[in-house]
């Protein structure tokens, strides 16, 4: 039986250890954008599987900005041919609105043409993954890019508390000026 090239398959199964520990990545939120049902149901055992909890999907791609900013995702698995709004455009919004750490996203399609492969990237994607999918990829690849998550936004938490501590202090060093300077006068 031939699979068409827009459908995701389970080419291997991986066994436990193969992807290490994956419960640290277990609370983090996954979204996956895809027009069809059987991608997202695959996708969706696939992640549950593999112990994520935190997922959700869109099948109408113009509701997946929307669900972007509701469920603000961790991580988003993101078709490219869709009706109504395709995988590119939600990439350049998603890309254009700024203002995340670190949102990786991984694109899904069946087209492997050197141009797509250049206009996602190009668009922000953080990685790319052809049809049909290989199981196991699928999961090193999201846990790597996870890990990445993580560690941008432990950096951009670092920095946040470091710019507020330097702000108090150098309240508390004009505070120590202002005073030194009115006992002098």
């Amino acid at each position: 039986m031939e699979i068409p090239p827009n459908r995701i398959v389970s080419q291997a199964r991986p066994r436990n250890g193969w992807l290490g520990d994956t419960r640290a990545f277990g609370k983090m939120r996954i979204l996956i954008v895809d027009d069809e049902p059987l991608n997202v149901a695959l996708l969706s055992d696939m992640l549950a599987e593999a112990g994520y909890k935190q997922v959700r999907s869109v099948t109408d791609s113009r509701r997946a900005l929307e669900t972007c900013g509701t469920f603000a995702p961790d991580l988003i698995l993101l078709d490219l041919m869709m009706p109504h709004v395709d995988g590119l455009t939600i990439l350049h919004t998603l890309r254009s609105a700024g203002g995340e750490v670190f949102l990786p996203v991984i694109v899904l399609t069946a087209d492997a043409n050197e141009e797509t492969k250049r206009a996602a990237l190009g668009a922000g994607a953080t990685d790319f993954l052809l049809k049909p999918l290989d199981h196991l990829e699928v999961l090193l690849r999201i846990a790597n890019l996870l890990e990445m998550r993580r560690l941008h936004v432990q950096l951009d938490t670092q920095r946040a508390a470091m710019e507020d501590a330097l702000r108090e202090r150098s309240v508390e060093l004009r505070e120590a000026h202002l005073h030194i300077e009115s006992v002098r006068s």
